[in-house]
């Protein structure tokens, strides 16, 4: 008998996952397949969080935590928020989960009621939708474009609020786009919500990969703000699986209770290894590696739009250059598939990004050195005839 849950009917599969099992297939069949589609940064932990766990490891330091995390480590990342932001955030609102997926996975199990609609950008990050969904709440995209930078105004949540909506969830920097939201527009955004007795959560899994300008935090905007972050994208911990989220004070002892269910406490080793993510010998290394996030954007960027993909947004922040690639192909799956077959580079689709024209939209990430970057330019050139 195969009875699932109804709400699996409403989970889509994760493409781009599949899209990677396939480039992996034809790795292993001696492919030379240029990565472009995964946002995972190429950089290795960092050496001092690595050997900060091999030495927890190594003094027993392997058993459970408090549910929501070291105490150290939530002091650590309160005092980060201060000296990079200004912000006061008490250690007491912070929760270290099992990645930002599981600091969403709490927050919607903590608000999201069954039927509850929630108002997401579209285009933008497909997990985000599909926790929802498991929590009994629903989606509801708002169609974002280039007049707006792909971002949400006050404006469209007036346009698309309604009685059943109970809350917003946004991006900075989005994913897919790169773009930013400014702290006056978190804090419009903010407004609309607490006037509409609403719920604000935002994404901020890529701050510390901004490229112009550093990247406002919600918290500056207000303390019954949702913040997620992650220790994967600018701390580049990806397998670790280790985030946070801040917590409107009153919310606290119901994520407490939560995490104590689903999933006791975070990685005890990961959790030691992100103690030392705060250090300076770190931070240097890390913002090396945004200087070098930033050389490969500024060389991809122009590179593509020779070919004739076009950027709609402006990629601010995280390490994705979102292309407009109707001048080329009117079928970015059916595209997407066929550069991994042809040419061996690999990039995401808009198809895992929403409803808004993603039969005209295709993804790549600068996760890799300029060298294969520049391998990838010239394959393209030549599957494209440029």
């Amino acid at each position: 008998m195969y009875r699932p849950a109804q709400r699996l009917a409403e989970i889509e599969p994760f493409h781009v996952v599949e899209l990677f099992t396939r480039a992996r297939q034809l790795e292993a069949e001696g492919r030379d397949i240029i990565h472009m589609e995964v946002g995972e940064p190429d950089f290795a932990t960092p050496a001092p969080m690595a050997n900060a766990a091999v030495d927890a490891i190594k003094s027993g330091k392997t058993f459970y935590t408090e549910a929501l995390g070291l105490p150290a480590l939530r002091q650590a990342i309160s005092d980060f928020y201060r000296q990079r932001y200004g912000v006061d955030v008490p250690a007491k609102r912070i929760a270290v989960t099992n990645g930002a997926s599981g600091a969403l996975n709490l927050a919607f199990a903590c608000l999201a009621d069954p039927g509850s609609e929630w108002l997401l950008t579209d285009p933008g990050y497909p997990c985000n939708r599909h926790i929802l969904r498991v929590f009994e709440g629903r989606p509801q995209n708002m169609p974002a474009g280039p007049d707006t930078n792909f971002q949400p105004t006050p404006e469209m949540l007036h346009q698309h609020w309604n009685d059943k909506t109970a809350g917003l969830l946004v991006a900075s920097p989005a994913n897919p786009t790169g773009t930013l939201l400014t702290l006056p527009e978190i804090k419009a955004l903010a407004e609309v919500c607490r006037e509409k007795q609403g719920h604000f959560l935002v994404d901020e899994i890529y701050h510390g990969l901004t490229y112009e300008c550093d990247a406002a935090t919600a918290c500056a905007a207000g303390d019954d703000i949702w913040v997620i972050n992650s220790f994967s994208k600018y701390f580049q911990m990806t397998g670790w699986r280790l985030g946070w989220v801040v917590i409107p004070e009153a919310y606290v002892r119901d994520i407490e209770k939560l995490a104590q269910n689903l999933v006791l406490c975070p990685s005890a080793p990961a959790q030691y290894a992100a103690l030392a993510a705060f250090e300076p010998e770190t931070i240097a290394i890390l913002e090396t590696r945004r200087a070098e996030f930033k050389k490969r954007r500024d060389f991809l960027a122009p590179a593509l739009e020779s070919i004739g993909f076009h950027i709609t947004a402006r990629p601010e922040g995280a390490f994705y250059l979102y292309c407009d690639c109707s001048a080329l192909s009117n079928d970015s799956y059916a595209l997407a598939r066929d550069l991994l077959e042809k040419t061996g580079v690999a990039a995401t689709p808009g198809l895992d990004f929403g409803a808004n024209s993603p039969e005209k939209h295709i993804r790549f990430a600068y996760t890799t050195g300029v060298d294969r970057l520049a391998e990838a330019v010239s394959r393209l050139s030549g599957y494209f005839g440029r």
